[in-house]
């Protein structure tokens, strides 16, 4: 079992960038894909991101393309969301997440962390 903490959430201003990172331990980080999930208020969980096991392959949401950047760093165990241009409707949780056997496409992943408050204002 992998254990996530993400971090780096906050309250930013639209047009800001901000960068989220999630801690894995428990495991060899290496072996698994990592995605980054959203959900905001009275709305679904949506994929955001995420990012195959050595990182070569990488899958966005429409909605975050060319905006989001994610990426991981297996000697450091962490993955990372760079957010870019923030807009209002980029308010939500966000949650890391890791699955051994996943695409980055995947829609769900097996291990979650607890989320991080990512608040936009105008």
């Amino acid at each position: 079992q992998v254990q996530l903490a993400e971090s780096g959430g906050g309250l930013v201003q639209a047009g800001d960038s901000l960068r989220l990172s999630c801690a894995a331990s428990g495991r060899t980080f290496s072996n698994y894909a990592m995605g980054w999930f959203r959900q905001a208020p009275g709305k679904e969980r949506e994929r955001v991101a995420g990012i195959s096991r050595g990182g070569w392959t990488t899958y966005y949401a429409d909605s975050v393309k060319g905006r989001f950047t994610i990426s991981r760093d297996n000697a450091k165990n962490t993955v990372y969301l760079q957010m870019n241009n923030l807009k209002l409707e980029d308010t939500a949780v966000y949650y890391c997440a890791a699955d051994p056997y996943k695409m980055p496409w995947s829609p769900d992943y097996e291990y979650w962390g607890q989320g991080t408050q990512v608040t936009v204002s105008s």
